[in-house]
């Protein structure tokens, strides 16, 4: 069973930055598709951004250009860069590997942008 770390979060002003790690188990990272997704308060979680095993991206449209998702094999990871992270930024972010067989979420980690 696939088990998904994420690390990374915080409180930060608007304007700043935050990157969460996401480190996953087992051997299937590598082929899997990886996505962050995120949850406010009393609202969906909403996609925030993926990445496929050869690297292509997709984001959400509000968080074009100011995120950016990466992934390094090697060591199982999955990070997701926020920059210039406003207050509606603020949610739960998890965590996401897809593989044919697989579904797997990490516990996720609390982004707050505030004063």
């Amino acid at each position: 069973q696939v088990q998904l770390v994420e690390s990374g979060g915080g409180l930060v002003q608007p304007g700043g930055s935050l990157r969460l790690s996401c480190v996953a188990s087992g051997s299937i990272f590598r082929i899997a598709v990886m996505g962050w997704y995120r949850q406010a308060p009393g609202k969906q979680r909403e996609l925030a951004a993926t990445i496929t095993s050869n690297g292509r991206t997709n984001y959400a449209d509000s968080m074009k250009g100011r995120f950016t998702i990466s992934r390094d094999n090697a060591k199982n990871t999955v990070f997701l860069q926020m920059n210039s992270l406003k207050p509606e930024d603020t949610a739960v972010y998890y965590c996401n590997l897809r593989t044919l067989g697989n579904d797997a979420w990490g516990q996720g980690t609390q982004v707050t942008v505030s004063l």
